[in-house]
């Protein structure tokens, strides 16, 4: 947690540089106000945020009752609340969670991943992704990409100008801000790249615990790699700093969107996942 609390502060350090770069030292002091009010707003809206931009809508248990029980029974082993169920139309495997807290949490799965995934991958993943409500990453991760996108945004406006000759005061020159709008919003992307595969093993491994059977996320991981290789998912394509929130990176269909990958190694999860399974796990669960 040191490490993430870390790697936030660098970003909102260089959220406030850019600032700098647009208005000096009085640009980089709004800039770090206006990261907190970002933050705030984040913190209190980003699950509909979310949610909305993936066309999800909320299921009771009438519609789906065995997929509502199933949730239940995972978040009471996790010792969590019951959180939200939401349904997606979307023919990519996959899924997220989202919200501030595990009082306030939400789970989203896609109807191509409960028609692609048996019973027991569904159990898997489901868990994985109580793990990040309980380890209140879907806080971390939409803090982190909410910075991260406004990093881009000003270093865009920094540009724009210095093409019209705003900022000639600055000390770093028409050449130093090029630079820096270039590699501002690259540094911001690694730095969130790097939270997000720091956050994505924990959950791997809390979800296998949470389900007490870490073959079935491993199963159910190669499956949804392979769907979003085939399948596009166009809402993720259209807001791209959502993709580090799912379980597999919705962006895997295109091949220049691997040069950027928000998750670790398909290969060194599902290793990691295989190795557990070869220790001393509470055997649970009635789908297998």
């Amino acid at each position: 947690m040191v490490r993430v609390s870390l790697m936030i502060a660098a970003l909102t350090a260089l959220f406030m540089g850019v600032g700098y770069l647009l208005g000096g030292s009085g640009g980089m002091i709004i800039a770090l106000v206006l990261a907190g009010g970002m933050n705030l707003f984040a913190y209190w809206n980003s699950d509909k945020i979310v949610l909305r931009m993936h066309g999800a809508r909320q299921i009771g248990r009438a519609e789906l009752p065995w997929f509502h029980d199933m949730i239940g029974q995972l978040a009471q082993r996790a010792d969590l609340p019951m959180p939200k169920v939401y349904l997606i139309d979307q023919d990519q495997p996959n899924a997220f969670a989202t919200g501030r807290d595990p009082e306030n949490a939400a789970v989203a799965a896609t109807t191509g991943l409960l028609r692609t995934l048996s019973h027991e991958e569904i159990a898997g993943v489901m868990a994985h992704e109580l793990a990040h409500v309980k380890n209140r990453d879907t806080l971390i991760m939409t803090i982190t990409a909410t910075i991260a996108g406004a990093i881009s945004m000003l270093a865009n406006m920094a540009m724009w100008s210095s093409f019209f000759g705003g900022n000639r005061n600055n000390p770093m020159g028409i050449i130093g801000v090029l630079a820096m709008t270039i590699l501002a919003p690259l540094a911001a992307t690694l730095v969130q790249m790097a939270i997000s595969r720091v956050r994505e093993y924990d959950a791997d491994r809390i979800g296998a615990e949470i389900c007490g059977r870490p073959l079935w996320l491993a199963s159910a991981l190669q499956k949804l790699e392979d769907g979003a290789r085939r399948i596009d998912n166009h809402a993720a394509e259209n807001n791209p700093a959502t993709a580090h929130m799912f379980i597999v990176n919705p962006l895997h269909a295109h091949a220049l969107d691997g040069l950027f990958a928000t998750h670790p190694p398909m290969r060194e999860r599902i290793a990691r996942l295989m190795a557990m399974a070869g220790q001393d796990l509470p055997q649970r669960g009635p789908w297998g």
